[in-house]
């Protein structure tokens, strides 16, 4: 009955607890005026069983009820009707710097880096609807590879394409990716730019030198995350490519400039970052997530539609048929 209502003053539901003392001191009232005869015999009366009698406790009953039903509209019930309505106040464009070299494929991480890192990217990006994202790949040299957008589906599918070719030349050019993803944010007009720089090897291509990239990012108010990507130690890695096409993998040892990388973290203002294998990276993205929030503000509007008059009304009807009950049927009773 009272779903979606709201009681404005609850604290006259306590003259409720009145109503129990009231059927007591009714029914004490009724035994101390009930008169009672005592004859041997009921011979020589007429004895007639009238109903009227009997209901002359409705009276009480009908009061009570409306009783209740007034103490609830001094509660004062109230229907809200709520409807919302939300904003972007602060929107952040990120771009997502991709090393694409051969050592992506290596097999420390499952199936490889670069599969490994597309799902949890994906997950990401999924996550941020209210951003607009970008996506640039680099190995010896760069490229965007999507502009930013709002666009998520462009912008998954772009990621789902990516992979290793030969098309790019080959190598690590961690300056390189880095100036290519400020250049697509140095226009933004967004509140909060970012960069995700992810990488699984050192610097050794490329003619910008990453400290000269990081002064860009820091000049145009660009936030950098790095990512080193790969287990510690040795890992199944790509060392040949086979006359069939196919690449022939040996065990080689992990080299990732962390140094490098920290330093960019540091001067532009982001966080390094480690992962060495599945779990982590996508603990990495998530803590990245939680660390960029895109700021969303939320307006209500309430509409509040009294109904206590309805209650008072009905006590109303009741007290009146009350009254006309006692003062006509149960005249002779009462």
């Amino acid at each position: 009955m009272f779903e979606g209502i709201e009681f404005l003053n609850i604290g006259f539901f306590w003259l409720l607890l009145a109503l129990p003392v009231a059927v007591l001191w009714y029914v004490f009232k009724h035994k101390k005026q009930t008169a009672e005869l005592k004859i041997s015999s009921l011979k020589g009366f007429k004895v007639t069983n009238s109903w009227l009698p009997k209901l002359k406790h409705l009276l009480f009953a009908l009061r009570l009820v409306a009783l209740a039903i007034l103490i609830t509209a001094l509660a004062r019930p109230q229907s809200v009707d709520v409807s919302t309505k939300t904003k972007t106040t602060r929107g952040i464009d990120i771009v997502m710097a991709i090393d694409v070299s051969a050592s992506m494929l290596a097999k420390d991480l499952s199936p490889n880096r670069l599969e490994a890192l597309k799902k949890v990217a994906a997950e990401f990006i999924k996550g941020r609807p209210n951003d607009r994202i970008g996506l640039v790949e680099y190995a010896g040299e760069s490229y965007t590879k999507t502009p930013i957008t709002s666009d998520k589906s462009i912008v998954l599918r772009s990621l789902k394409s990516i992979k290793y070719n030969t098309i790019i030349e080959g190598g690590t050019a961690i300056g390189m990716g880095l100036a290519t993803s400020v250049n697509r944010l140095k226009d933004s007009k967004a509140t909060s730019k970012v960069i995700i720089l992810l990488t699984d090897g050192v610097n050794n291509s490329g003619f910008i030198d990453p400290k000269i990239a990081s002064e860009l990012a820091v000049e145009y108010g660009i936030k950098t995350y790095t990512i080193g990507l790969g287990t510690n130690g040795m890992a199944l890695s790509p060392v040949a490519i086979l006359p069939n096409g196919n690449f022939q993998y040996g065990r080689i040892q992990v080299e990732i400039d962390e140094a490098l990388l920290k330093e960019i973290a540091e001067v532009t203002g982001g966080k390094y970052f480690r992962a060495t294998n599945n779990k982590k990276l996508e603990e990495i993205y998530d803590e990245i997530n939680k660390l960029e929030k895109t700021e969303i503000e939320e307006f209500k509007f309430y509409n509040y539609e009294e109904k206590y008059r309805s209650l008072v009304i009905l006590a109303g009807l009741l007290l009146l048929l009350e009254l006309l009950l006692r003062f006509t049927v149960f005249r002779s009773f009462v």
